[in-house]
């Protein structure tokens, strides 16, 4: 039988954000960014521990505030607008290694500004970390566009590149062409070894799996108009809330 894993889940949040200042302590339904992450880690079956990397005072009381853990400050060139998320979970590991003597056997990196991820996206996403026995397992979402009708516009205005495209993809029918998908930010679920071998999030190609999530669960918010559409889809009950509603936190 295989042992259980031993996962660190990792919220990062910053203070500065020049799309939407403040945006980590946004609030949707009356619970901030920062704790719809919290609370889907918190009902997560898997979730060894749970700390936040901050550099701000106010995230760091908000989380505490929620339950969640905040060992260390993150230093303020990690909290930058060019520090990378790579550095970031990097100083993480660095201080549990040297100051608890110890490791994980993976991560799960959460983003409060993919706020919509639920505990049951996050199982799911370790089902499949250890059914391929990953060294990466990302959230995803499809894309609205096919690659077939997408290309460049050159310099004068012309679509010969986007036509050419169209023209590659054989004739085929918009219904008939494959769904093309990316990252949608909502987690990063890599095994530690892995990690500090290579540094990066995204390691060896043939080692990375995503787990497709559906359009609304995929929202990220970078912007007042994100944060505006994020409370149109509590509005419209566009997503389910009773995975937050239960815990007696969002109205």
């Amino acid at each position: 039988m295989t042992a259980p894993l031993d996962i660190l889940f990792l919220i990062t949040a910053r203070g500065g954000s020049k799309g939407l200042p403040g945006k980590n302590l946004k609030t949707v339904k009356g619970l901030s960014l920062l704790g719809y992450k919290a609370r889907a880690a918190q009902r997560c079956a898997s979730c060894s521990r749970l700390i936040l990397s901050t550099d701000s005072n106010d995230i760091a009381e908000e989380g505490k505030r929620l339950g969640v853990e905040v060992p260390f400050t993150r230093p303020s060139d990690l909290a930058s607008d060019v520090a990378t998320s790579d550095s970031v979970v990097a100083h993480a590991m660095d201080w549990i290694e040297e100051n608890e003597k110890r490791t994980y056997s993976a991560v799960m990196l959460l983003e409060p500004s993919s706020p919509f991820a639920t505990a049951a996206h996050l199982d799911q996403a370790i089902a499949l970390y250890n059914q391929h026995n990953a060294g990466l397992i990302v959230g995803l979402r499809q894309l609205d566009t096919y690659a077939a009708l997408t290309g460049d516009l050159t310099a004068d205005g012309s679509i010969a590149p986007i036509v050419k495209s169209m023209h590659d993809a054989n004739g085929l029918r918009r219904q008939d062409l494959k769904a093309q998908v990316t990252m949608n930010g909502a987690f990063y679920l890599m095994n530690w070894a892995t990690f500090r071998k290579t540094g990066k999030i995204y390691g060896d190609p043939n080692e990375c799996y995503g787990l497709v999530m559906d359009r609304w669960h995929s929202l990220e918010i970078e912007t007042q108009e994100d944060l505006d559409l994020a409370e149109y889809i509590a509005i419209k009950g566009l997503i389910d809330f009773t995975p937050w509603q239960d815990l007696g936190i969002v109205e």
